[in-house]
């Protein structure tokens, strides 16, 4: 869907495009892609949505044109078969999905779905749509802004190649007394930190904390400590689609290697040339040119000694090393950038980092993008990473085995602890404990000593003890109250009714795609009301397209699946984030996602996945990854689901989001099919594992550290 998005995008707008900043086109782009997103019949919902996105950023000259880029995207899209007719019947043999919109639950039944209070009255929502056009200029004015303070972040980010100096990185790192704020809000207040070169470091914090900003400042040099010499390469964004095939894009992170084998080739080709004219001269009995071909040998000599000190001849191979550790077979390492997705893209810059070794590594969220196997294979690298490296991570498991000391921030403030995360919550457990006495312990001295001044202050005969208790009193001092971070929620509503079995089964199904070979073939399953299943496998292997298959987006190319006609089903991917509104705020999202009804039912639904107060009304741009994806829960599951798809559920989550999300589904009375790779996640919250391998779903007989001790002893 996407890709024909941005076909269309470019065909219609043709070379504006180039003059306009990517983010901006990409966003417009991701919008028209939305399955959720209405076109309208003349482009009427494209010009609403985005008219003055694209008027602003010139992507057209006026208002005119504009309506008229619309009307040609609407017939665009059309012609490839993207608009939705609107629904006038819907079968009760057809799946009804979380994420189609409220009207599709309407037709399909004689009585809309009872909502708790009235409905909103026809002048509520004319102020509404009056709030929201008032709001509008001002949302699109502080998009571009952030997109314009993204743009400046990346480019103020430095070049980091291959450094083939010698004794670099050998230092440690000394930041003191520095603050990082974005947009007014402080992250990091009086912040003091030490990198010992060699440790590698576990980031952790809540989501909003300012962990990415953290980085990107470091990743800048823009706090004071962090010498010049010092090479920091941040890990954030994917590498550029285009005709370098994937090897060569990593090793062309080697700038100084590249160089000497494009300045090998030019000089062996002029020796070549100055040959054959020293050949064509001496048959005329002349010969010239001898200085030239003296000093073109002495560089050649030079360049090849160099090879030999930067080990030029093995950096192929371990280019190469690194791109199959993360499941690149060598057909794919000779394909071209541009023909992988944005999760493969992110392993190829994942590997570059890798192949370059910077002296500091900033991995943010390595693991999002990577299946088992790649996981499995980053820890034992990484393990044995010489230098120093700091990590954000929501996977318990992988910092337990890749870090040696975490780093926390809360409440402004980075505090380091030695030893993994493990080590780390027993630690900060224990501090907190005995934070928590001595506060207990300082408030009841000095509540006595208060009731004691208090009954004798003006008692003669006590006044020289009330004067010493009040001495002691201000020598006492405070101990601050120990203050936690607030529970986070993710509460699952629990279905009105149940469905009797079967709910959904498969029988002899298969499945391949138009023109492809066939994925999946004799499937046979069901799910029911108490399953509680992850499905394990390589990326690659179909996982998702199962989950499609169970949802009713695909179809079986042969053989059947039954769905129950009353069974709802909530699917949750990546796509559902990224297909957010970034210029609305979770509320108003959560009103056009369902209309009519009321405000303070759609706020207490967000409210049941922790996002509450202002965090509700603020534009979705501001929010972290696992603010949006905890955006994308409250939308699929309002309806009250009765079996939940889930597609990598942590992704973009904290650690804190984790546990709340195990115990959410610990407590959700409906059926659980999960993808994941997450440990914890997938211990605490699931009952039996699939293995997907060859076409086929197994159950495993065992847990997941024994699948993944199968997968080590094999590799």
């Amino acid at each position: 869907m996407t890709e024909v998005a941005s076909k269309v995008v470019n065909e219609v707008l043709g070379r504006s495009v180039l003059d306009v900043d990517e983010p901006i086109i990409s966003y417009i782009i991701n919008v028209l892609a939305d399955e959720d997103f209405d076109i309208g019949d003349d482009g009427e919902g494209a010009f609403e949505a985005l008219g003055e996105l694209m008027v602003d950023s010139c992507c057209v000259s006026d208002y005119s044109e504009c309506r008229s880029v619309c009307s040609k995207l609407s017939e665009k899209f059309g012609k490839h078969g993207l608009i939705k007719p609107k629904p006038t019947v819907r079968s009760l043999a057809a799946p009804v999905r979380m994420f189609d919109g409220m009207d599709d639950e309407v037709v399909t039944k004689k009585k809309p779905e009872p909502v708790d209070g009235p409905l909103l009255t026809e002048r509520d929502k004319i102020k509404i749509e009056r709030r929201k056009r008032k709001d509008d200029r001002q949302r699109e004015a502080q998009y571009l802004m952030h997109l314009a303070e993204m743009e400046a972040v990346k480019a103020g980010m430095p070049i980091v190649k291959v450094n083939h100096g010698e004794g670099a990185g050998s230092k440690d790192i000394h930041m003191e007394n520095f603050n990082i704020s974005v947009g007014g809000r402080e992250l990091i207040v009086d912040g003091c930190l030490t990198l010992s070169f060699g440790r590698h470091y576990g980031l952790i914090g809540r989501n909003g904390t300012g962990k990415t900003t953290f980085l990107r400042h470091m990743a800048m040099h823009a706090i004071d400590g962090i010498p010049n010499s010092c090479q920091i390469l941040h890990v954030e964004q994917e590498v550029v689609g285009d005709d370098t095939s994937a090897l060569q894009c990593v090793l062309h992170a080697d700038v100084e290697r590249t160089q000497l084998l494009e300045e090998e080739s030019r000089l062996l080709a002029l020796q070549r040339d100055m040959e054959f004219e020293t050949e064509t001269e001496k048959s005329n009995g002349h010969v010239n040119g001898e200085m030239d071909k003296t000093a073109i040998g002495q560089r050649l000599e030079e360049i090849y000694k160099r090879f030999e000190a930067i080990d030029t001849d093995t950096a192929e191979a371990r280019a190469a090393s690194i791109l199959a550790g993360l499941s690149f077979s060598q057909e794919m390492q000779k394909q071209p950038t541009k023909a992988f997705s944005g999760g493969w893209r992110m392993r190829i810059a994942l590997a570059r980092a890798l192949f370059i070794e910077p002296d500091l590594l900033l991995l943010d969220e390595p693991t999002n993008h990577l299946d088992l196997h790649a996981v499995l294979w980053l820890e034992t690298y990484l393990v044995k990473w010489p230098k120093t490296f700091i990590v954000v991570s929501h996977a318990r498991e992988f910092l337990n085995t890749v870090v040696t000391d975490i780093l926390h921030l809360q409440g402004q403030k980075l505090l380091a602890y030695k030893g993994d995360y493990d080590t780390f919550e027993r630690t900060r457990e224990e501090n907190l404990k005995n934070k928590q006495k001595a506060f207990e312990a300082n408030e009841r001295s000095r509540a006595h000593m208060q009731s004691f001044i208090d009954k004798f202050r003006f008692n003669a005969k006590r006044a020289s003890l009330v004067q010493s208790r009040i001495k002691a009193l201000d020598r006492l001092g405070h101990v601050d109250e120990v203050i936690n971070d607030p529970d986070y929620k993710f509460e699952f509503p629990t279905p009105d009714d149940r469905p009797g079995p079967p709910i959904i089964s498969f029988s002899d199904a298969s499945f391949g795609y138009p023109g492809g070979p066939i994925l999946f073939k004799n499937l046979n399953f069901g799910i029911d009301l108490d399953s509680r299943v992850a499905m394990v496998g390589p990326n690659g292997i179909g996982k998702s397209t199962i989950l499609k298959l169970i949802s009713g987006e695909l179809q079986p190319s042969s053989g059947t699946v039954f769905r129950s006609a009353k069974v709802r089903i909530a699917v949750f991917s990546q796509h559902h984030v990224d297909g957010l509104d970034l210029t609305s705020n979770p509320l108003l999202y959560m009103m056009r996602c369902f209309p009519g009804v009321p405000e303070q039912k759609l706020r207490g639904h967000l409210g049941s996945f922790g996002i509450t107060g202002n965090l509700a009304l603020q534009p979705m741009y501001t929010l972290s990854g696992g603010q949006k994806s905890r955006v994308a829960f409250s939308k699929i599951t309002f309806k009250k689901p009765h079996i939940l798809l889930l597609d990598e559920p942590s992704n973009h989550l904290d650690l804190d989001a984790v546990e709340a999300l195990i115990q959410g589904l610990v407590l959700f009375q409906g059926g659980v099919l999960m993808v994941s790779h997450d440990e914890h996640l997938i211990s605490g919250s699931v009952e039996q594992l699939w293995a997907v391998t060859d076409g086929k779903i197994a159950p495993f007989e065992g847990t997941f550290h024994d699948y993944k001790k199968l997968l080590q002893s094999s590799s």
